[in-house]
């Protein structure tokens, strides 16, 4: 045990001492934070998650977690360097959602060491995460999503976009989408897997959550769309023959292959250009579909299952803006009740 002063040095003894009387064992004040995620890394991430998200932990804690605190001995870690640690990387511009994960994969990691007795206290986790502020996102009106969609006829991708904006699928389960997802017969689709991009190129995941996974409802016009855009595969995949890539995927490139998310945001964003409606975001489809759904009387609930949202509350955190009219609406109808008609 080690101390710049014999205050210091008497004050870690009293809490060596307290731990030992609680019985906790003794932590090692060998080893350091960089030490601590090698052996995480090894001997825990490996066989707990899928390959993917070990190297994107180790991105993670390479690249923003070592450099800074990674000679620091695990023992004298302090939520003051985990505090400054954020600090850093807010100031640096890093969004809140990279800065509270970097918080996170510090805590998992520390969580490890407190199982292995190298610490007894996560001050990762006794760190204030940066706020999250929601914002719902800008959205089409009726109008603007209309004339999105005359000035989609024709073009390759018309299908996949509509589908987007009616249902407000994200980009990553629409691109999962398969055909032996679509049941014509009962007029819905399930969504069960996302098609993404990470390290290892473009990869196949189950959705998120139970919740995530769902079966969404579509309207006469997109099931003829879906169907005429069945035949034409089916036409592009005769005519391929042998060159087509046969991947059971409903929207596909011209012979037949997964489409990758960063080429289908390209194409997006030219569309919306050349429609005049400026630079929007794949994301604002979803935001658009929810808010026109909601404007058109749907109830909250309803739209928190189509999207799969994890919760009720996170629609109406993000929405709730949308329900004002039904919520004035309430309320003159318990004046009417209670006094007889409006009360202002």
């Amino acid at each position: 045990m080690s101390a710049a002063t014999r205050a210091e040095l008497q004050k870690k003894f009293k809490e060596l001492q307290r731990q030992l009387d609680d019985g906790l064992p003794a932590p090692d004040t060998s080893i350091t934070v960089s030490y601590l995620i090698e052996r995480w890394s090894k001997d825990v991430l490996s066989h707990q998650v899928s390959a993917s998200a070990s190297r994107n932990y180790l991105s993670v804690a390479n690249r923003h977690i070592i450099p800074m605190i990674g000679r620091k001995r695990l023992t004298e870690l302090t939520t003051s360097d985990v505090d400054r640690l954020i600090s850093k990387k807010m100031g640096e511009g890093l969004s809140v959602s990279s800065v509270r994960r970097i918080r996170s994969v510090l805590a998992q990691a520390i969580d490890q060491g407190i199982r292995w007795g190298w610490v007894n206290r996560n001050v990762a986790t006794l760190a204030r995460a940066p706020k999250s502020v929601r914002s719902e996102g800008r959205t089409l009106t009726v109008e603007e999503a209309r004339h999105f969609l005359d000035q989609l006829k024709g073009h390759r991708l018309e299908c996949l976009f509509t589908l987007m904006l009616m249902t407000g699928v994200r980009r990553g389960e629409a691109l999962g989408l398969q055909w032996i997802d679509l049941d014509t017969r009962k007029g819905v689709i399930t969504v069960r897997r996302q098609l993404r991009r990470d390290v290892d190129g473009l990869v196949i995941r189950d959705t998120k959550t139970q919740r995530s996974r769902r079966v969404v409802n579509l309207p006469r016009p997109m099931l003829d769309m879906l169907k005429s855009h069945r035949k034409e595969q089916d036409a592009a995949r005769s005519a391929l023959g042998p060159a087509w890539n046969e991947s059971g995927f409903i929207f596909t490139t011209a012979i037949g292959g997964p489409l990758d998310p960063r080429n289908l945001l390209r194409d997006f964003k030219k569309v919306c250009r050349d429609a005049g409606l400026g630079d929007w975001h794949l994301h604002e489809l979803r935001h658009s579909a929810a808010s026109l759904m909601l404007a058109q009387g749907v109830k909250l609930q309803v739209v928190s299952e189509v999207l799969g949202h994890s919760s009720i509350r996170m629609t109406a955190d993000v929405y709730g803006h949308i329900l004002d009219p039904d919520r004035e609406s309430a309320a003159a109808a318990m004046a009417d009740v209670l006094w007889g008609g409006p009360t202002r």
